[in-house]
Formats: C-alpha cells, sequence, structure tokens
C-alpha cells in the first residue's frame, strides 16, 4: 500500500496535476485501500461466536482463545469429570487379599478427616460415609501428599495410642510397607504375599476401580514426622471407589473423532483402570504409556510416542505438561481440559486451557475456556462454534485482500493513462465506507457444515493464492468498466468519477455472496442481516447520483444504457469469481 500511494503521487506529481488533489487523493488511497475494518469485524465475529457458546454452556475468557478451540486437533483430558461421570464412590473396603474388611475404613476416615489442604474426590467420598469409630482421633502432624511419594500420612492419637496413618496409590504406599494385617492377625509382608497383593489390586483394577492402600503403625512417643518416616508400616488394606463413564461419552468421543478432535486421556491412575474405563468409551487403549516410560524419553521420541497413543497412566503434572509440549512440538493445536490445582501448569501449556465451572480457582484462572457443565458434549459445541466465527473471519479477509489487491492495480493503471484522477478522494473514502458496512452483518452469516467438520488454522499462502486469482480478475472488469466509459459512454471526468463508483461498489460488495461459501452461493443461503446490508449498500450506491448529495459529492445522473452495462458485467463478474474461487481454494473448504 505504501509503495502505491508513493508510487501514485509521483506520477501526478509527473503530470503536473494539482498538487493538493494529488495529495489528496494518494491519502484517501491509503485509507481505501486499508481493511480499517478488520480488527471490529473480528471482533464483533468473536464476541457473536462467545454469546453463542454462553447459551451452550461454554464460557470464553479471552476472545482469541476461540480461534484455538476452532483449531484444536488434539484435545488432552483426565478421564475423571469429563469420560466419566465425575462422581466418587466409594464401593468396596478390603483386606489386603480382596476379602471384604472395615478396619481400613476406619483408619482412612481418620486420615482424611485430620488432613489439611484441598481434599481429592476419593478423600470427599471416603468423608460422605459416616464413621462413629473415628472420632476419637486426634491429630498430632500431617506428611502432606505430593505426586512423588503418590500418598499422604496423618500422625494422630487413637484408641490404640498414637499411630501413623498412611493412604495413598497401591504401589506407593506398598514400597513403604513391612508387614501386612488380615483376619486380625499381623504377618511379614514377603514376596508370596507381595505377588497376592497384587493380584488383589490388579483383579479390582480391571474391573474399573479406582484403588487407595491404607496402611499404619504406632509411634509412641514422637510428635514430628517425615516423608522419611513411613517406612516399616503394615498395610491394613483397599478402598475401592467406582467413577462410571458418562452414558453420552462413547457418543461424544467419536462425534469428536469424526470433526477432526483426536482425544488422548492423561491420567495419574494405574494403566488398568485407565484402560477399562478407555475401553467402554471406544478409545483406543492397545497402548498405554506410562509415567515412567516418558522420563527415559527424549522429547523427539516423546513427540512420535504422543501422536500414536491415547493412553497416558502413572502420569505425574510435569510428565503431563511434557506430552502437551510434545505434541505441540509436532504442529499440533492442544487443549487441554482439568479442574484440580496440580493441573494449573498443564492448563498454561496448551494452545487452549479449558475447565469447568466446578474446578479450583487456580485451575479456572489458568484456563482460557470454562464449561458450566461438565462432559465433552458441552465442549464439543464450543469448538463447532470456534470454528463458526473463525470461518466468518477468513471471509472478510478473502473479501479484504482480493478486493484490495484489485484496486491497487485498477488505481495504479488509471493514473497512468487517464488526463483526471479516476476518482475523487472523497468518493474513495465513501465507497471504502459504504464497502465496509456491508460486511458488518458477517458475524451474523451462517457457515457450510462440512467447514465444520475439521479444525481450521490461518492460512496465509491459501489468502495470497485467493488474493492473486480473484484480484486481477476485478481489475479486468475495472479496465472493462473504464473502457466502456471512455469510449461508449464519452465519459467526462465527473461522469467517469460517478460511473465508476457505482460499477466498483456493486462488484466488490455483491461478490461476498460468491466468496461467503465454497459451496454453489444458490445452494447455501446467507443469513438475513448479511443480506440485507449488503443490498442496501449497493441500491445506496445506485440511488446517490440521483440525490440532493450528489453535487457535494462530485457525482453526476447515469445514463439508463450504463446501468445497464454495470448490471450485466456484474452478473458476469460473479460467475467468473465463483470458477476463480473453486480453483483457488480447492480442497481448503471440504
Amino acid at each position: 500500500m505504501l509503495v502505491l500511494v508513493f508510487c501514485v503521487f509521483l506520477t501526478n506529481a509527473a503530470l503536473k496535476r494539482d498538487p493538493l488533489q494529488s495529495l489528496l487523493f494518494a491519502v484517501a488511497l491509503a485509507v481505501g485501500l486499508t481493511p480499517e475494518f478488520l480488527p471490529m469485524i473480528t471482533a464483533v465475529t468473536l464476541s457473536a461466536g462467545a454469546v453463542r457458546m454462553g447459551r451452550r454452556k461454554v464460557v470464553v475468557k479471552h476472545l482469541a482463545a476461540m480461534q484455538n478451540l476452532g483449531s484444536m486437533d488434539v484435545l488432552c483430558s483426565d478421564k475423571t469429570g469429563t469420560l466419566t461421570k465425575g462422581e466418587m464412590e466409594l464401593v468396596k473396603t478390603t483386606d489386603p487379599f480382596g476379602a471384604e474388611s472395615d478396619r481400613p475404613f476406619t483408619l482412612a476416615h481418620a486420615n482424611s478427616s485430620l488432613e489439611t489442604g484441598i481434599k481429592s474426590p476419593l478423600d470427599t467420598a471416603i468423608l460422605r460415609r459416616p464413621n462413629p469409630g473415628t472420632t476419637g482421633y486426634r491429630k498430632v502432624d500431617e506428611v502432606p501428599f505430593d505426586f512423588e511419594r503418590r500418598r499422604l500420612s496423618v500422625a494422630a492419637d487413637g484408641p490404640e495410642g498414637r499411630v501413623f496413618i498412611t493412604k495413598g496409590a497401591p504401589e506407593g504406599v506398598l514400597r513403604c510397607c513391612a508387614n501386612y494385617e488380615a483376619g486380625g492377625t499381623v504377618a511379614a509382608l514377603d514376596d508370596v504375599a507381595r505377588e497376592k497383593v497384587s493380584a488383589a489390586c490388579a483383579a479390582l483394577s480391571r474391573e474399573g476401580y479406582r484403588l487407595l492402600a491404607v496402611a499404619v503403625k504406632a509411634a509412641p512417643g514422637r510428635s514430628e514426622f517425615r516423608a522419611a518416616d513411613e517406612i516399616g508400616l503394615t498395610l491394613v488394606g483397599l478402598l475401592a471407589f467406582l467413577d462410571p463413564p458418562r452414558a453420552d461419552a462413547a457418543e461424544v468421543v467419536a462425534a469428536l473423532r469424526r470433526d477432526g478432535v483426536t482425544v488422548k486421556v492423561l491420567s495419574g491412575d494405574n494403566e488398568l483402570v485407565a484402560r477399562h474405563v478407555c475401553e467402554r468409551v471406544g478409545l483406543d487403549a492397545g497402548r498405554v504409556v506410562l509415567g515412567d516410560d516418558l522420563d527415559g524419553m527424549t522429547d523427539s521420541a516423546l513427540g512420535h510416542v504422543a501422536e500414536a497413543a491415547h493412553v497416558f497412566a502413572r502420569l505425574t503434572p510435569a510428565q503431563k505438561t511434557r506430552v502437551l509440549f510434545a505434541l505441540k512440538a509436532r504442529g499440533h493445536v492442544v487443549g487441554f481440559l482439568g479442574d484440580g490445582v496440580n493441573d494449573a501448569p498443564s492448563l498454561r501449556a496448551a494452545d487452549v486451557g479449558i475447565t469447568v465451572s466446578s474446578a479450583v480457582d487456580v485451575a479456572k484462572d489458568a484456563a482460557e475456556v470454562i464449561l458450566l457443565e461438565p462432559g465433552l458434549d458441552v465442549l464439543h459445541s464450543g469448538i463447532l462454534e470456534g470454528r463458526h466465527a473463525f470461518a466468518n473471519v477468513m471471509k472478510y479477509l478473502f473479501m479484504g485482500t482480493s478486493s484490495n489487491f484489485g484496486n491497487m492495480l485498477s488505481m495504479a493503471a488509471a493514473v497512468a493513462f487517464l488526463p483526471f484522477l479516476p476518482m475523487l478522494p472523497v468518493q474513495i473514502l465513501l465507497n471504502s465506507l459504504l464497502y465496509d458496512a456491508a460486511q458488518l452483518a458477517i458475524p451474523t452469516d451462517r457457515v457450510d457444515p462440512n467447514y465444520l467438520h475439521k479444525p481450521r488454522r490461518w492460512d496465509v499462502a491459501l489468502i495470497r493464492r485467493f488474493m492473486l486469482r480473484i484480484g486481477p480478475l476485478s481489475s479486468v472488469f475495472d479496465f472493462l468498466t473504464f473502457a466502456a466509459l471512455l469510449h461508449l459512454f464519452h465519459a467526462s471526468a465527473p461522469l467517469f468519477h460517478t460511473g465508476w463508483f457505482v460499477e466498483s461498489l456493486a462488484t466488490q460488495t455483491l461478490v461476498l455472496f460468491v466468496i461467503r461459501t465454497g459451496k454453489n452461493p444458490l445452494k447455501s443461503r446467507p443469513s438475513r442481516a448479511l443480506t440485507v446490508s449488503v443490498l442496501a449498500v449497493v441500491v445506496a450506491g445506485v440511488l446517490l447520483p440521483y440525490s440532493p448529495l450528489a453535487g457535494p459529492l462530485g457525482f453526476v445522473p447515469l445514463p439508463a444504457g450504463y446501468l445497464l452495462f454495470v448490471a450485466v458485467a456484474t452478473a458476469a463478474y460473479l460467475v467468473l469469481v465463483e470458477f476463480a474461487k473453486r480453483h483457488a481454494l480447492g480442497r481448503a473448504v471440504s
């Protein structure tokens, strides 16, 4: 634009035209060629999409996140609350070998009721069931949970004296135990007993139960405890929790897959539980990658594994974040759905962080999209709305780049061979204003259904190709108009200005009906608001030369024959643009 404006001004100066008029013309041309409405069109389009998403229970905190939501092709999520109902229920309490026992529950209840900090859904499920036997426990000290140990310990004074109670992931607790308690007796936890405990855990996990192990040891005379004290424990038993899959999970996962979004589960649970749930909702659980496996992989190797695998288990928060970065490095637009404190780093690392309204505050602060209802069906609706908004922004870009490029060519040629300015500065500005006003209703426009069925990204090469195909075609019809005005209608400068103003406005505005869809425009109806705005602008442009504003704007009435020429030329232009559009876009809109 800057080069063109400079050249136009120099050309006018070389031709010894009025310097002030030449300068005003160059400045007006710069304004006219600038897509100054792009920020507003983008903001209004994304805002309209955000309003529609809000009606579908999806809140967008930052409008820019809508683009990433529509471009997302990989969704990483824990299974809890998305694939499952997120309603953890304590179903069984057993001794270390799977026989029913209340002893583990009593100790786990004491541990959960005395621990501080944010309680997990498992703690909530434990405390939901009352246990009068834990009222006699008084807290002495605590060793908080962390994702390396995967366990939490509480020291308390109780009916048996001062005890040290540990609960956590079975594999984490088991390695701290030297004994086990079953049937009221305590025995050494030898290799045979460990095998039996592992078999009991595996059997429950294969049924989809999430497990906590509970262990205890006497701690007389101690008042301060550390993680190093989690040794020599006696394994008391197991707690089995169930969080059943959502009824619509399999259907929504399949719908996301059809729409180009691959769902990957990043779980902290063991591989048997993760596999069980994923198989029930139709996810490929043929290969389950464990957190320990990731530690031995390079970033490059992890990228290949992350693309191929769909289920990751026993992951720490840091490992989840590493998987996200690996997928992004492979060119994917990655979304992450999480709701816990430990999910905040992953929510920030993802291209679009997603959480639910019931999440902890730190997760909601880190996320860009908040679901007012749990489940992937709500998110699926949000993804489609994101693509809808993105499609309408692209319509304006296609219109603006192709129209402006065509006008550049036309103006450059007209200035060189015409004995007068091709259009007055005020007319250029008015033309630009009316042209942009016609597109204000783009945010309300419908989008072709096939455009919503796969992720969309910014494609500068596509925009450039479209501009180079459609822009020169627009200039061809401008040159045809110049010839008609000069040789058929013997136009003076005012008539030339008026004639080109009307033809330019009609062609570059009505072409929106062609460009707005990748299909046959006769089979894809625009929104009513867009139809009204475009037609109103064209009618206003045709009537201006006959209105009281004609004199101040430098317009003169146009002969009927010229209006017929404009009608025929515009129809021919729209037909040719339709063919050029299909060639320029190719498979980009399929």
